[in-house]
């Protein structure tokens, strides 16, 4: 690897975000989750969960629409909604689903700059209420059409922009990464910077 790449591995990697993560719950399009993957590089989250209990794995995902995002996050995948809950708890302090319903909060009143994991659910039926029940919590991201939801992609999208928007504005971003972090350290093994 020569020194122009390593240099800017090192500049991306040590503003990645490893206290915010994304989950994706029985998620049938392959390119709807390649385009989260791709808006999750972009803000600098590293690790996604992707949990698929009623639909088959997938072997791969879009390539066109992840543009190799894939190749740059560290992916989680599960078969067991229990062992993924219990793995993200160990992980975040705070797990919230999609969904609408009366006790659901606002996108927009939540604090996306602490240890979270934000979870999405399927094109048909959204995040499975055995999910829900061993959330923290519901959010919805408030409109004001007639249809009360979006493409997984773009609800993602929306969601981890407005945690970049917290995030930048509580210097998240300029606080660089040691070298000595264990999830620097972990991820630039990965990545073969070390």
């Amino acid at each position: 690897m020569n020194e122009v790449r390593r240099e800017k591995l090192d500049r991306v990697l040590r503003k990645r975000q490893f206290d915010i993560t994304v989950v994706m719950e029985n998620v049938h399009d392959p390119h709807n989750i390649s385009a989260v993957m791709r808006t999750c590089d972009a803000v600098g989250i590293q690790e996604i969960y992707v949990l698929n209990t009623s639909i088959r794995p997938h072997k791969r995902f879009g390539a066109k629409s992840s543009s190799s995002a894939a190749k740059w996050l560290t992916v989680h995948h599960f078969t067991d909604l229990d062992k993924c809950v219990q793995t993200l708890k160990e992980k975040y302090q705070k797990i919230f689903t999609t969904h609408l319903s009366e006790k659901s909060v606002d996108l927009y009143s939540m604090n996306l700059t602490e240890s979270i994991a934000l979870v999405f659910g399927n094109e048909h039926e959204g995040v499975s209420a055995d999910f829900r029940d061993r959330a923290d919590g519901n959010f919805i991201i408030p409109q004001v059409g007639i249809i009360q939801s979006l493409n997984i992609s773009v609800a993602c999208a929306v969601t981890i922009y407005e945690a970049y928007r917290q995030k930048q504005l509580a210097n998240h971003y300029e606080t660089a990464r040691s070298v000595e972090d264990p999830a620097y350290k972990a991820t630039a093994a990965e990545w073969g910077l070390q």
